[in-house]
């Protein structure tokens, strides 16, 4: 495509843009505006309802006032007429009564054996009702019987006088009444006086509010309906009666007040109508419901007995005047960036014009010609175009010459860089990101044995299964921006052997500091680690040797026991049960003296398990007790119960112990004194070790040498143990350390590092230490 069509379309695009966005916008702000509008005329609306709906509660109410006076006022005129006693009192006499006041019904109750239950009536469908499961009904009618005020929310109460809501009758469901009570102790009977209440409803409900809810809905078309909740009921299992075996639902007990409601959601209603309350704030809805896209608005009435109203809009209908608007906008649209398309075509030819010159003199320059002249002499952005092209050209000559120069220069610098990976005797080996290998040097293949065609887009096959977490653990750390350096493990070689190497990871980034790469320098120090574990191995012979007196002590005592009794049994022939069980205590003490004592003559491979240190220190202190008993010195054991584990070698730790306890109790010669061991968890995911005896202590010039070979203040030792100590630590990533105060005593600590938590070292073998 050319320049002047990308320039048309260019502006004919920057054209088509601002116009979409206009009417963007255009439709944004009518959609706002239609919103308001909407919200103040559901406003509109639920203003008027509540005036509706307060107008003819008001008159409900003071039409459930005046009838519960009359039926009150007829309840004292039946008392005064009717006698004290229920037993002198017919049903006929009732319906003669009944008439005469112009009471619908009047029928009597007594309490019986704590249940109301009515005994008379004019209406012989009432006779013989209970009202233990009427609700608030039945508290009522036992208030008054006790001659206590009537407490209930619903209805009206008096003195000794009852009224209770307008509802359908239990004798026939059919019938709409209202009912009082009344009872002041002088009867052994409570009145119940009855007048029917259907034209009072029929007000309420059909000449009411649902008469306004109906013109409202049909003055707009995109009014669907207008519904009155009750948030009391709705939402809830409908509360319906069986009276004579007819399903009644009660009029005090219905979720919808007034309106309609057909186009239902009622989960998500009951949450918005709660809301509503609760925020006293309108809410808004969408849904749909009989094949319509409802928008429902929930508005908060809060005075008097709180209820909400919902109007449900037809949404289609509400964006049918929005759409048009859209379409007209946009055919308008359309025109003018067809107009600006040509227009911009035809500037654009015009104004291009030089640039073709411009393309002849950058072609030139293409195949190696730089010297071509332009020679547009225009003062506008064009001609300053065409001069910095005559410069281009005369700058490009000098820089390819010194760009051959530079290709030269980097030409052997790379050569001398793969001349020094290829020769030097570390192997080095790099991954990408997915952890394939993507290079390695001639040291890989004659460490690990594998030729470079058998490694090249695998991953590294050198890596024991053991140690998969903690390459993981590795490669993560570098992914984050550290470098590990002199890292110590174990590797595979192609023959399967295992040699311990020491690694330098590093990431290799390109020139946005992006990590591509992971590059590994390993190299080969089994010759070194047997050297020093040769060397633990002597300073471990050693101090078993030392321990072996002690040992052999502690033997010696419960073997004498076990002597003297065979002696006496030679002498006597038997022995109790007693002397059997104690001969029997003593062997197990010797078992065990031994079993651990062989715990420190057993190989043990170098293998980094995941372990629990507390039980470790807890052990040595068993092994080091009888010792320390010989020596006068008390040990004192204290570890924390949330110590972590740690990931070590397990004998190599208890050999470490083993020397520290053994340095402490050696100087704390004669009068002996207490050495105490503490474990506990530290900063940084670390377990702290200390080891503080009572000794001579050691001298500031000598603290620095402790951990240097041959270095001993010991008449006897070789100076060999501290530093065999410091080795294996080092080689754990811990510290040693030491604090101490000429005639106080030595405190030795030793920092481990905590093993990661079990989800990332579920790869690990786990080796009893």
């Amino acid at each position: 495509m050319s320049i002047k069509a990308k320039l048309s379309l260019s502006i004919s695009g920057i054209v088509a843009i601002i116009l979409i966005l206009n009417i963007g916008f255009s439709y944004y702000t009518s959609k706002l505006a239609q919103e308001v509008a909407l919200e103040s005329q559901m406003r509109s609306i639920a203003e008027q309802l509540v005036v509706s709906v307060d107008s003819f509660e008001n008159v409900r109410v003071q039409i459930d006032i005046e009838l519960a006076e009359q039926l009150r006022f007829a309840a004292l005129a039946a008392k005064g007429r009717l006698d004290p006693d229920i037993r002198n009192i017919s049903n006929d006499d009732l319906i003669n009564l009944s008439k005469e006041l112009g009471l619908h019904d009047i029928t009597l109750w007594q309490r019986i054996d704590d249940e109301i239950v009515s005994v008379r009536s004019s209406n012989k469908e009432e006779l013989n009702l209970n009202s233990s499961s009427w609700d608030y009904w039945n508290t009522a009618f036992h208030q008054l019987m006790d001659l206590k005020p009537v407490t209930v929310k619903e209805g009206l109460a008096m003195e000794h006088f009852y009224s209770g809501p307008i509802n359908y009758a239990v004798s026939n469901p059919n019938e709409i009444n209202k009912w009082g009570y009344y009872y002041d102790g002088s009867t052994n009977y409570m009145i119940n006086t009855i007048v029917n209440a259907q034209q009072t409803t029929k007000f309420n409900l059909v000449d009411g509010t649902n008469t306004l809810v109906k013109q409202l809905v049909t003055f707009q078309n995109s009014l669907l309906e207008i519904t009155g909740f009750n948030p009391d009921f709705f939402g809830k299992k409908k509360i319906i009666k069986m009276k004579k075996d007819i399903p009644v639902y009660n009029l005090d007990v219905r979720d919808i007040m007034f309106g309609e409601y057909t186009y239902s959601n009622p989960d998500e209603d009951a949450v918005h109508i709660q809301t509503a309350l609760k925020k006293n704030e309108m809410v808004f809805d969408k849904f749909e419901a009989n094949g319509k896209k409802v928008i429902r608005s929930f508005i908060p009435i809060v005075t008097g007995s709180p209820y909400v109203i919902g109007v449900a809009f037809d949404e289609e209908e509400l964006m049918k005047p929005l759409r048009q608007q859209l379409l007209v906008h946009s055919l308008i649209s359309l025109g003018l960036v067809l107009l600006a398309m040509g227009a911009s075509y035809i500037i654009a030819g015009y104004m291009l014009r030089s640039l073709h010159e411009i393309m002849s003199k950058v072609n030139a320059m293409s195949i190696g010609n730089f010297s071509a002249p332009i020679s547009i002499r225009n003062k506008d952005e064009i001609g300053l175009l065409a001069a910095r092209v005559n410069s281009m050209g005369t700058n490009l000559l000098k820089y390819t010459t010194q760009l051959k120069d530079t290709a030269n220069e980097l030409q052997s610098t790379k050569q001398y860089l793969e001349s020094f990976v290829n020769n030097t005797s570390d192997a080095i080996h790099v991954v990408d990101l997915d952890y394939n290998i993507i290079q390695v040097n001639n040291a890989f293949e004659r460490m690990y044995g594998w030729k470079m065609d058998e490694v090249l887009g695998h991953p590294t096959p050198n890596l024991p299964d053991e140690y998969a977490s903690e390459k993981l653990a590795i490669m993560n750390k570098v992914l984050y921006g550290d470098s590990v350096t002199d890292y110590e493990t174990v590797h595979l070689t192609k023959s399967g052997e295992r040699i311990d190497v020491s690694m330098t990871v590093s990431a290799i980034r390109d020139e946005e500091e992006q990590i591509v790469a992971i590059a590994t320098i390993s190299r080969n120090i089994t010759s070194r680690k047997q050297a020093e574990e040769m060397l633990r191995r002597s300073e471990k012979l050693s101090i078993i040797g030392q321990l072996a007196a002690g040992v052999a002590h502690e033997v010696r005592n419960p073997l004498t026991t076990l002597r003297g009794f065979v002696q006496l049994h030679k002498q006597t022939g038997s022995l109790s049960e007693t002397h059997l069980d104690l001969m029997l205590s003593e062997l197990d003490d010797i078992n065990m003296i031994v079993s651990e004592f062989l715990v420190l003559a057993k190989p043990q491979a170098n293998q980094y398990a995941r372990v629990e240190i507390v039980p470790i220190i807890r052990d040595i202190v068993m092994i080091m007790e009888s010792e320390a008993r010989l020596n006068g010195v008390m040990l004192s054991y204290e570890a924390e119960e949330n110590t972590p584990d740690v990931f070590v070698v397990g004998s190599q730790i208890k050999q470490v112990m083993i020397n520290l306890i053994k340095n402490g109790i050696e100087a704390m010669p004669g009068g002996g004194g207490k050495l105490d061991i503490r474990v506990a968890p530290a900063d940084k995911d670390e377990v702290v070790i200390q080891v503080i005896d009572q000794g001579y202590g050691i001298s500031e010039e000598d603290l620095p040498r402790l951990c240097e070979p041959f270095f001993t203040s010991k008449s006897q030792g070789y100076g060999l143990g501290l530093m065999v100590c410091q080795q294996i630590i080092d080689n754990h990533k811990g510290s040693l350390s030491f604090c101490s105060t000429l005639g106080e005593g030595t405190c030795v600590e030793v920092r481990l590092p905590a093993a990661p938590p079990l989800d990332t070292d579920a790869t690990a073998s786990s080796e009893d230490a």
